[in-house]
């Protein structure tokens, strides 16, 4: 494994461009970023930072370049001054700024982040075949059972706003480490459960745990690509999360046939153990170490103050005082500060749209199993499992094509604006991710949730609402790729902030939804509770209008999101 790190790492940074030149995946510096004239309001080809979103004092630009001289190659971290937990035994060597690695590497790290961000989705949706079991063997009602799915969605929404907080002081690799090894944990004692409060309690915690990758992830592959070629890549990363109702519902099907409903849990603390030694061995630190020498002097002028006010017992208490209320403020408050950056109109409207979209998952995923485990189907726990194959297929289909075609069209857009920096680079801007790509998920996910309705409120051979759930899976994961993509860019200094408070407002979308399905289906039957939900989200779909209509004006004020 080691020497097909060190392969992975040492191979070729030089790239053939489609009209034949070649250029190096490397940044310019600071000092030549300052010297520059930038444009306004725009992502460029080259940048050592991520884009940065500025104000009406300064220049505003996003601009992201690649560097006019080759570079001989990344610059590897010596291995005793690596970041992260364990960061020592990595077996990938961590460089000094992740955006020169080979692409090979970086297609690598986006691997693993992806097999990681599968583990919490997978997490909710392996247990949907065997919900019946689990209320026969605890006494409780479908409803109450139903919880430890709801709440395990919550607690995905509202934790990776500490996870997310965490990661941009102490790093990716660390917070990886650390919540998966919890979830192992919890997973464990799910297993163990004697009670359904027992049980839902360690599911929400579970649930916390493995909701790192959800927000941090995303931050990773904006750590790792530029602009132009991130749709692709956040789309491919965005595999994980959405392919894991593709195994799990399958996997917990015939576990939950052969060995009960308590095999999916020790399959989930299986799965996170081996993506702990994944992470371990083969994922190095990619945070950009930007404050390292301004850390370095902060801790030379603290440790002068310390040394002047030793003798000093009234200012030593002052100190200890303050140092601990910084460590509160940071524990407790400084990630709900994140919530705040939906009074930005732009991130408003795309979270707003993404959740509604996620919800609209949700709903549907609770009306497969409540409905085709019931007559007139009758389907087995294994093949009620089977049935979620088709929205998930729906979702490697819309990666493998939705995230390049989005770059192209993000080039395309920059090409007929005319929009060049003084380097002939092309420059690039958030807003223009959101064009005909968008309009196609727009109408497909939601006449996928009408179609599958009435034809599972008819009792329609199975197949046909398949096929609406597979045209479903194209459209959603289209919005998902845009969506997520778009908040990177929009907060480019904090991009798994705004991850973390899109997964905050859409698990809180999907935890509603889990909740009352079962109960809406019961009263007015799948046709109109999907009529509705289809409606809505048609009438949603509005954002992307006003989005190309107000999106650069107000771009323009958001010079807030900048630190």
């Amino acid at each position: 494994m080691a020497t097909a790190a060190n392969g992975i790492l040492n191979a070729d940074l030089v790239e053939t461009s489609p009209a034949g030149h070649t250029h190096p995946e490397a940044i310019r510096s600071n000092d030549e970023m300052t010297d520059e004239k930038r444009d306004p309001d725009s992502i460029s080809q080259g940048s050592d930072d991520s884009p940065v979103i500025e104000g009406k004092d300064e220049e505003s630009h996003v601009r992201t370049t690649f560097a006019d001289e080759e570079q001989e190659g990344p610059v590897v971290v010596p291995r005793l001054k690596r970041r992260g937990l364990f960061g020592q035994l990595t077996l990938l060597a961590e460089v000094e700024n992740p955006k020169v690695y080979p692409r090979k590497t970086k297609w690598f790290i986006t691997f693993v982040v992806a097999v990681a961000g599968a583990a919490a989705p997978m997490g909710s949706s392996i247990f949907f075949p065997s919900l019946s079991q689990v209320s026969k063997e605890l006494g409780t009602s479908t409803t109450i059972t139903n919880l430890s799915i709801s709440l395990y969605m919550l607690s995905m929404s509202i934790f990776p706003l500490w996870w997310s907080s965490f990661s941009e002081r102490l790093g990716r690799r660390t917070i990886y480490l650390v919540s998966f090894s919890l979830f192992v944990v919890f997973n464990s004692l799910c297993a163990i459960s004697s009670s359904i409060a027992m049980l839902i309690v360690l599911r929400m915690l579970s649930g916390g745990a493995s909701a790192s990758v959800q927000a941090v992830g995303a931050g990773t592959i904006a750590d790792l690509w530029d602009p132009q070629e991130r749709g692709r890549a956040m789309n491919i990363f965005y595999l994980g999360p959405l392919c894991g109702p593709l195994i799990a519902p399958i996997v917990g099907g015939a576990l939950a046939e052969r060995w009960g409903w308590r095999s999916t849990l020790w399959f989930l603390a299986a799965y996170g153990g081996l993506t702990v030694v994944f992470i371990f061995l083969a994922l190095p630190e990619t945070l950009a170490n930007t404050q390292a020498q301004t850390q370095e002097t902060k801790d030379e002028h603290e440790e002068a103050l310390r040394r002047q006010v030793s003798r000093v017992s009234s200012r030593q208490v002052v100190q200890f005082t303050t140092r601990w209320l910084k460590v509160l403020k940071m524990v407790f408050l400084d990630p709900l500060k994140i919530i705040l950056y939906l009074r930005y109109p732009p991130v408003l409207l795309t979270v707003y749209y993404a959740s509604i979209t996620f919800g609209s998952l949700y709903v549907l995923n609770v009306s497969v199993e409540h409905t085709f485990s019931a007559s007139p189907y009758n389907f087995s726990t294994i093949i009620v499992g089977l049935l979620y194959i088709p929205n998930s297929l729906g979702y490697v289909v819309a990666s493998t094509f939705g995230g390049r075609w989005m770059d192209s069209i993000m080039q395309r857009e920059a090409k007929k604006a005319k929009r060049y920096d003084e380097h002939g680079k092309l420059i690039y801007r958030p807003e223009d991710r959101m064009r005909e790509n968008a309009w196609l998920g727009a109408m497909l996910y939601p006449a996928g949730l009408i179609w599958y309705g009435w034809c599972a409120d008819r009792g329609v051979f199975w197949l046909a609402p398949m096929i609406a759930n597979f045209f479903f899976g194209v459209g959603s994961m289209l919005i998902f790729g845009m969506a997520t993509t778009m908040l990177t860019e929009f907060m480019p200094k904090k991009s798994s902030a705004g991850v973390a408070l899109n997964n905050f407002m859409r698990n809180i979308f999907s935890c509603v939804g889990s909740v009352v399905t079962a109960p809406i289906i019961d009263a007015i039957g799948n046709g109109w509770l999907f009529t509705i939900l289809g409606l809505v989200a048609f009438a949603s779909s509005s954002v992307l209008f006003v989005m190309k209509v107000y999106g650069p004006r107000w771009r323009k004020s958001m010079d807030a999101l900048r630190t």
